[in-house]
This record gives C-alpha cells, sequence and structure tokens, in this order.
C-alpha cells in the first residue's frame, strides 16, 4: 500500500507539461509502462475534473511503449452510457482505445459483502442490512496489467468526499452497493458528512476495499481542481498510489480549494446548470445538495438548467422520482417502509431525500424541456426558463455576491445584508456552508 505521487498546494498550478512528467515518475515506480491496460474515469457529468486529460496523457504514454490493450471502462454508476460525442468531447480522439459499458445490474463480478453488525455500527443503529460487494467483471477477468481509476476529489452528498475507491466501487459497482450506500448516506444525514473524509459510507467503502478490492492492485489517480485568479479551471493537486491514506492526503486539500465557508446565510441564490454536464435531476440537484448549508430558512434557490430533460438517468429511477417525488426525510422513509418498488430501489429513495430540502427553504427550476406540470409534480416550483435568464444572465454574472457583493476571498465572505444574490456557475465543483452549520 502505497502513495507515488503526492503533489500540490492550495495556490499551485499543474501544467500539462508537469502532469505528464508526474505521470510518467508513478509509473517508473510502479515498474513501466504496461501492454495492456484498463483506465476506469468519470464520464461526462465530471467534465471539469481533468480526468479527460490525464486519460489523454496515459494513452499517449501508453501509445509511445507499444502497448497492446487500452481499454476505457467510464466509471458511469447509474448514469446513462456516454455518447460518442459526449466521449470526443470528455477523452479526445484515442484511436487505439476501446471503450466498454457498464452496467451496474448485470455483468458484475460478486465478492461477498459488508456485514450487518458492521452497517450497524457505522450507520448507529439507523440499518440493519448488509451490502454486497461487486464489480465490472471486466476488472476481475480482463487479465490486465494494470488497472488505472482516474477521478477528482472533490466534497460530495453521499459520501462526503468524492473519489478514491468510490469512483470504482460505486462508478464501476453493482446495484446493491450503489443502492444501499447511497440510502445509508441519506438516512445518516447529508450534513453529517458533505465535506468530511471520515463518513458512515466511506468506512463501508474502505472495508469493501480492504477485504475484497485491494487484491486487484487497482492504482487511483486523483486531482484536486480550482479556480485561478482569471476564472480558469486549473489542476492545484495530483495524487496517485493505491490506499486510504493517498485519497485522505487528496481530500485535506480539497477542502481548503473546493469549500466555500459562509459567515451569514445566503437569502437568495442562482445556480447554472451546464447542459453539457446537466441533462437530469439526477444530477442536476447538485444545485440543492451542495448549498443547503449555506441556505438561509425561508430563502429562495433558482436553478437555471437549459439541458434539464428528465428526473432520472436511469429509467426506472425516473418513474420513481415522478411517482413519489421530492417530498421530505419523513415522507420517503415512510413510502420505503410501505412500497418494494422503492425497497428495491434505495438509491432512488436516497435521492428523493438529498433532493428535498425539508421544507427549509424554496427551489425554483427555470427550464426548456420539462413543463411546469413535471417539475411542480415532484415538489419544485417552475418558472420560464427566458423569464429567468433576461433577469439573471449567466453569461454576465460573477460567481459569488452580485449587485453589491464583494468577495471576501474563497475561503470566506463579510457580511452582505443588501447583497441581492449569490451566484454559483459550477455547483459540481464545490461545496457551500455556514461555518455555524460545518462545525455543529
Amino acid at each position: 500500500m502505497s502513495t507515488y505521487i503526492a503533489h500540490g498546494r492550495k495556490n499551485t498550478i499543474i501544467t500539462t507539461e508537469e502532469k505528464r512528467a508526474l505521470l510518467q515518475e508513478a509509473l517508473l515506480k510502479l515498474g513501466g509502462i504496461p501492454k495492456k491496460i484498463l483506465v476506469i474515469p468519470p464520464d461526462i457529468t465530471r467534465l471539469h475534473s481533468n480526468a479527460g486529460e490525464l486519460t489523454r496523457i496515459f494513452y499517449e504514454l501508453w501509445d509511445a511503449a507499444n502497448g497492446i490493450t487500452f481499454d476505457i471502462l467510464p466509471a458511469i454508476g447509474t448514469h446513462a452510457p456516454m455518447t460518442e460525442t459526449q466521449i470526443a468531447e470528455m477523452y479526445g480522439d484515442l484511436p487505439k482505445a476501446t471503450y466498454h459499458v457498464h452496467h451496474w445490474r448485470t455483468g458484475l463480478y460478486h465478492f461477498g459483502e459488508v456485514p450487518p453488525e458492521f452497517i450497524r455500527e457505522v450507520s448507529g443503529g439507523k440499518l440493519d442490512y448488509s451490502i454486497p460487494v461487486a464489480v465490472n467483471r471486466r476488472l476481475v477477468e480482463g487479465d490486465y496489467e494494470l488497472i488505472i481509476s482516474v477521478g477528482q476529489v472533490i466534497p460530495h452528498e453521499v459520501i462526503g468526499i468524492a473519489n478514491g475507491f468510490k469512483n470504482v466501487l460505486v462508478g464501476a459497482g453493482g446495484v446493491e452497493m450503489i443502492n444501499k450506500s447511497h440510502f445509508l448516506g441519506a438516512v445518516d444525514g447529508m450534513e453529517r458528512l458533505m465535506g468530511r473524509t471520515d463518513t458512515s459510507v466511506r468506512r463501508v467503502l474502505n472495508y469493501a476495499h480492504t477485504h475484497y478490492l485491494k487484491q486487484l492492485g487497482i492504482v487511483y489517480i486523483m486531482s484536486v481542481m480550482g479556480v485561478d485568479t482569471s476564472g480558469e479551471r486549473v489542476m492545484r493537486g495530483l495524487y496517485i498510489g493505491d490506499d486510504a491514506r493517498t485519497f485522505e492526503t487528496a481530500a485535506e486539500l480539497s477542502r481548503n480549494v473546493n469549500m466555500t465557508f459562509l459567515d451569514e446565510p445566503l437569502e437568495k441564490v442562482v445556480v447554472y446548470l451546464d447542459p453539457k454536464e446537466f441533462r437530469s435531476t439526477w444530477l442536476g440537484n447538485k444545485a440543492i445538495y451542495r448549498t443547503r448549508m449555506a441556505m438561509a430558512d425561508d430563502g429562495e434557490l433558482i436553478i437555471i438548467a437549459p439541458g434539464l430533460q428528465e428526473f432520472g438517468e436511469d429509467a426506472e429511477i425516473d418513474r420513481l422520482i415522478r411517482k413519489y417525488g421530492y417530498r421530505g426525510t419523513p415522507a420517503t422513509l415512510k413510502a420505503v417502509e410501505e412500497n418494494s418498488e422503492l425497497q428495491e430501489n434505495l438509491s432512488a429513495a436516497a435521492h428523493l431525500i438529498h433532493g428535498s430540502t425539508e421544507e427549509r427553504f424554496k427551489v425554483v427550476y427555470a427550464t426548456e424541456h420539462l413543463t411546469q406540470k413535471e417539475i411542480e409534480s415532484v415538489g419544485y416550483e417552475w418558472r420560464p426558463i427566458n423569464e429567468v435568464v433576461t433577469q439573471y444572465n449567466p453569461e454576465t454574472l460573477v460567481d459569488g455576491f452580485n449587485d453589491g457583493g464583494t468577495p471576501k476571498g474563497r475561503g470566506g465572505f463579510q457580511s452582505h445584508r443588501s447583497t441581492s444574490f449569490f451566484f454559483i456557475s459550477e455547483p459540481g465543483q464545490g461545496l457551500w456552508a455556514l461555518r455555524s452549520r460545518f462545525n455543529e
């Protein structure tokens, strides 16, 4: 168990040339460039993770060494399979690479389970079930010399801080791990998890890695991304290793780079969802997850979502969201208790909890494809997108306070009761929280 590369600080900018040199250094420590490689990067929903460029660099190193097999298995989890257009935009032109689609309900290799007594312990007695551990069969039976997981370390609503073992166990994992780990996080409470490394869900994944996944020798390439003074997205850290400690080191930097703390709650927040990334509320509700710890009671969250076309990336989950809606934790738990279809799709139930405000603040979706009737049927308010964009044009807004608000710095902001609204252009790239709520 080793950390091969740990490079980065809050103000570091890692160039493409430096990325290449760091990857080469890691490969030398691993014994050179293998001939048969499987790479597991995120999909288009993590467009800003820089995983696409890292995959391309790794491919170029493999190609220069006359490699034989370069397979790519996007870690889509429950997301829809990537289109050819998305593949080209995410990874570029990799002519010798072969892409494979992960199916989270089939084509799995089953290792064993995380036992119920462990789940009882980490959930504080709230849950009493085992969690089967399975991954895409290709990882075990593909006869690869090296398996590389590529991804971004970033605050996350289900696990606390994303990546590490999650990229494989969830992104290329099985239905029960995805369902039950998501439900564990929801029941445990998002506010208890978000932005933290030691969480109930992370402990489950660490257990699964230690007892089952470790034998595969997967190497994890993890980026920490930030924004420079000109607003450009840059890499602040690059971490490569095969153990939990490598992830934890990267997570320490992510907390410093990707979390914005405020001293007073936000009365009005406007969030823009890039249509290249967000076509469902399953993903688009990051606008809710990542701001809920900053929202004022009775505040208003306006979500501009021009690409939103559905609720769930998966047809069955989409149906369940439409049927049960975002009604709050008590209503969702009651629905789970009374309906077998939710019991069999616990990740959908978890998402319904995550996407609810518990009636604490208002959510308004501005959409082009989903209708007013559809949006309101699941529990949100709706406004015409043209009307909202006229009032809040994402192309002219700046991240942070607008109409008089002056940022004090990424780590905190001054009091601005007269500020009209707070704008976020990339909700998936951070976590916004009141200091008081995060430190509770």
